[in-house]
C-alpha cells in the first residue's frame, strides 16, 4: 500500500462497527498508520476477537474495543467520553456500523427473492434506521463539537452505491443509507470554514464480510453480483482521508473498489472521487 504522507502518529479516531468486516479493516490499518484507534462493537466475540489482535500487533496502549450497542444515546456518549479519557484527544469518527440485507432479508440470494417495503416488520425497520442512520447522526454530534474547536477533525461516512440504494427490495437498507448521503451533504455546508471535512467512503459493491452466516449465501451472492469487495480495500482510502494530506478536502465520495492502493493516494483521490450527494433526475 502507498503510504500516506502525512503521519496519523497521534490522531486518535472512532470507528462504529469496527468488530469484524470493512470496520475491523479500517480499524487496524488506521493502527498501522499510528493513530490511536477505539472501535465500537455490539458482539462480545468480536470484542474479544479485537483485543486478542491488538496484543498480538503490539497496539496496546493506543487500541481500545468497547462493547456497546450504538443505538443507546448512552452508549454513544460513553464510547466518546471514554475515546477522549484514553487518548486525551480526537481527531476523526468513521461512521461504519450497519444493518444490512444479510440482517432484514437473510438468504435472500439463495431464496432469489427480497421483501417488499410493506412485508417488513416494524422492528427491522426500526432497528435498521436506528443503526444506520439515526445513531451515525447521534455520533456525529457528539463528537463534532470536539473537532470545531481544534479546528481540525474528520467525519467519514460509510453509505452505499446510489443505485443500490434505489433497487427493488432495498428497504429499510437504501433509504436509511440515503438518509446518510443526504445528512452528509447538509454537515459539509454546516462546518463550512471549521476546518472539518465531511467524505463518504464505501466499498463500492457487497461486501464479503462475516454477515453471511452460510458459506453457500455468500457464494450465490458473489454470484450475482459479479464478485465481492474485500474488507482490506478499504484501508488505503480511510488512511489518506484521515491524514494531513486530505485536509483540503470534503464533501466527496470515493469507492474503495475502485482505488488502486500500489498508487499514490492523491492522484488515486483525484481519479476516484465524485461528489456526494443525491443528484435529483431533471425534469423531462
Amino acid at each position: 500500500m502507498a503510504m500516506v504522507n502525512g503521519s496519523l502518529t497521534g490522531k486518535t479516531v472512532i470507528v462504529t462497527g469496527g468488530g469484524r468486516g470493512l470496520g475491523r479493516a479500517m480499524a487496524f490499518g488506521l493502527a498501522r498508520e499510528g493513530a490511536n484507534v477505539c472501535i465500537a462493537a455490539h458482539i462480545q466475540d468480536d470484542i474479544l476477537s479485537v483485543e486478542e489482535e491488538v496484543k498480538e500487533l503490539n497496539y496496546e496502549g493506543r487500541f481500545i474495543a468497547l462493547l456497546a450497542d450504538i443505538r443507546s444515546p448512552q452508549a454513544c456518549r460513553e464510547i466518546v467520553n471514554e475515546t477522549i479519557s484514553t487518548f486525551s484527544s480526537l481527531f476523526g469518527l468513521v461512521n461504519n456500523a450497519g444493518l444490512t440485507f444479510t440482517y432484514i432479508a437473510p438468504h435472500r440470494y439463495r431464496r432469489g427473492y427480497s421483501e417488499k417495503f410493506f412485508e417488513l416488520s416494524d422492528d427491522v425497520v426500526q432497528n435498521v434506521m436506528d443503526t444506520n442512520f439515526v445513531a451515525a447522526d447521534r455520533m456525529a454530534r457528539l463528537v463534532t463539537p470536539h473537532l470545531i474547536k481544534q479546528g481540525d477533525g474528520r467525519l467519514v461516512n460509510v453509505t452505499t452505491r446510489i443505485e443500490t440504494m434505489t433497487k427493488p427490495g432495498a428497504s429499510p437498507y437504501g433509504p436509511s443509507k440515503a438518509a446518510l448521503e443526504n445528512a452528509s451533504e447538509v454537515w459539509v455546508k454546516d462546518l463550512e470554514d471549521t476546518g472539518v471535512t465531511v467524505n463518504i467512503l464505501n466499498p463500492g459493491g457487497a461486501a464479503n464480510t462475516e454477515g453471511f452466516e452460510v458459506s453457500e449465501d455468500r457464494a450465490i451472492a458473489s454470484e450475482a453480483v459479479g464478485g465481492m469487495v474485500e474488507p482490506y480495500k478499504m484501508v488505503a482510502p480511510i488512511c489518506w482521508l484521515i491524514s494531513d494530506d486530505a485536509k483540503n478536502t470534503t464533501g466527496m465520495r470515493y469507492d474503495a473498489s475502485d482505488w488502486d492502493e500500489s498508487l499514490p493516494p492523491e492522484d488515486e483521490a483525484l481519479r476516484v472521487g465524485r461528489p456526494l450527494g443525491l443528484t435529483l433526475k431533471p425534469l423531462e
